[in-house]
């Protein structure tokens, strides 16, 4: 019969790739996770991984057990954090996934917040252009700009969001203000690394203004703020992030405005644990607080 700490390992094999790195994640050697996924394959009578020089790869059968898998890992995990934890505080990790400018604009300036309601919980911030992968455990909460299309996952809308037009007082001092939209054509822009974006919603210069002359891109927003602030050209930016910025004018709010919209996404089987409950109930207040300005 399977074990737990046999199942940890194979959950480790499957979510970094390669036995060396699921050792390094686990804290054992590499010929202890060989042998476990040995014994595993014998008593289920079938082969898990393809097994070359090259590493490991995933056969039907791991694919068809990795669900089965982590049920029992959130189930262990529930259990365990439902006994420690009963009439303590919310304690532990909580690793949040979140595009770039909703975690330095809105997270990370309330912080200290969470902190001082939930002294023992630890909020690790992962700000990336692209999706962080629940179902490989990257991240136990994620904000993202669509909803997920398939999956075991608890999903609820956060809040909409606008997109704007900017350029910086000084590129305009230089190369002339538009009076209309046929004038953007005179201008230089500013936009994404369109292979590098995690979601097509990301690039809405597109949107607003196909054909573009874009002079710079970055995967990063704020790499891109930063260079229409710098006068490199005008940007579509988080209108939340620009109105801070008094370098920013924003051009044509009336008519060149983009709605976006940020979603809360948790894997089924963890959203039941304190720390993630509290650090889902932590993001969602911050959105309503600030929801009037985005």
């Amino acid at each position: 019969m399977l074990n737990s700490d046999e199942l940890r390992l194979f959950l480790a094999v499957m979510r970094e790739g390669n036995m060396l790195a699921a050792a390094r994640r686990v804290g054992v050697d590499h010929s202890t996770v060989a042998r476990r996924l040995t014994n595993m394959e014998a008593t289920l009578g079938a082969r898990l991984f393809d097994r070359s020089p090259r590493g490991v790869t995933p056969t039907p059968a791991a694919f068809a057990l990795v669900p089965h898998a982590e049920r029992i890992e959130s189930e262990l995990l529930a259990a365990m954090s439902s006994v420690a934890g009963r009439d303590r505080e919310v304690e532990g990790t909580v690793r949040l996934a979140t595009p770039e400018a909703f975690a330095s604009h809105l997270i990370a300036p309330r912080v200290a917040e969470l902190r001082e309601r939930h002294p023992r919980l630890t909020l690790e911030l992962a700000s990336e252009s692209k999706a962080a992968s629940l179902s490989r455990r990257e991240a136990e909460i994620a904000v993202m700009l669509k909803p997920p299309p398939k999956g075991r996952f608890v999903t609820r809308k956060l809040t909409d969001y606008r997109l704007g037009l900017y350029a910086s007082k000084a590129y305009l001092e230089r190369q002339g203000e538009p009076a209309a939209r046929t004038d953007l054509s005179r201008h230089v822009f500013v936009s994404y690394i369109e292979e590098l974006a995690g979601f097509a919603e990301m690039i809405a210069l597109d949107q607003l203004l196909p054909g573009a002359a874009i002079v710079f891109r970055a995967s990063s927003s704020a790499a891109q703020h930063a260079a229409v602030a710098a006068g490199m050209g005008l940007g579509v930016l988080h209108v939340f992030a620009a109105a801070e910025d008094d370098r920013l004018v924003q051009l044509f709010p009336e008519s060149m405005e983009v709605w976006r919209s940020y979603w809360l996404v948790m894997h089924a089987d963890l959203q039941r644990l304190p720390r993630v409950r509290a650090a889902a109930d932590f993001l969602e207040e911050v959105t309503r607080t600030v929801r009037e300005r985005l």
